[in-house]
């Protein structure tokens, strides 16, 4: 039931990494997504890897847009600083944060209609001003949040729920980030934990 809050209960023979702490202390809330979810994934792999990297929680600064995805930034280190920009907004916002405290590790979290619609712009100028974060665009090909139309990236002739099939080509996030010069590009599954984490 996500309405009821993780104990904060730490187990006396948990692992712990170079700062004393454990994966548990880099969590968040517990998720409100869809059972299964994709975005539930990735949350995962950003918990292991902030702890496998030994960041300081407290030095993340946490930004997200609108969607599916940008509820994420509430499941994985509690203790971050966080903002939730208005849609399609967050690499702005992120530019202003950082430029305001370069001494944060920021963690940019959006979805393919947050970055590949409305914040198309956004993005691309992010990546021209190489902005320091990371970026993480959570593509799945349709807007979740509000019940299934397709996405800027979606395949052509995927069918929608009515369905319909959609004609317009997709937009290739990763070909679009080397095309403007982004220092590095990744792509994973987010049912690859294996592959996601690193």
């Amino acid at each position: 039931m996500t309405s009821i809050a993780k104990p904060p209960v730490r187990h006396p023979s948990s692992r712990t990494n170079d700062l004393g702490l454990t994966i548990r202390d880099y969590e968040g809330a517990m998720s409100t997504l869809c059972a299964g979810c994709g975005h539930d994934s990735v949350t995962a792999a950003i918990v292991q890897a902030g702890w496998e990297l030994n960041l300081e929680p407290h030095r993340v600064g946490k930004m997200s847009g609108i969607g599916c995805s940008s509820k994420t930034t509430a499941y994985f280190m509690k203790q971050s600083h966080g903002f939730n920009s208005v849609h399609g907004r967050m690499p702005s916002v992120t530019s202003g944060a950082s430029a305001a405290n370069r001494g944060l590790t920021y963690i940019g979290v959006s979805g393919d209609g947050d970055s590949l619609s409305i914040g198309l712009g956004q993005l691309s100028h992010a990546i021209r001003r190489n902005v320091n974060m990371l970026y993480m665009l959570e593509n799945n090909g349709v807007y979740g949040l509000t019940k299934g139309q397709f996405s800027a990236s979606a395949d052509v002739g995927s069918k929608s729920k009515k369905g319909e099939a959609n004609e317009q080509s997709p937009i290739d996030p990763v070909l679009l980030a080397l095309t403007l010069g982004a220092t590095f590009v990744a792509r994973s599954f987010s049912g690859d934990k294996k592959q996601l984490v690193p």
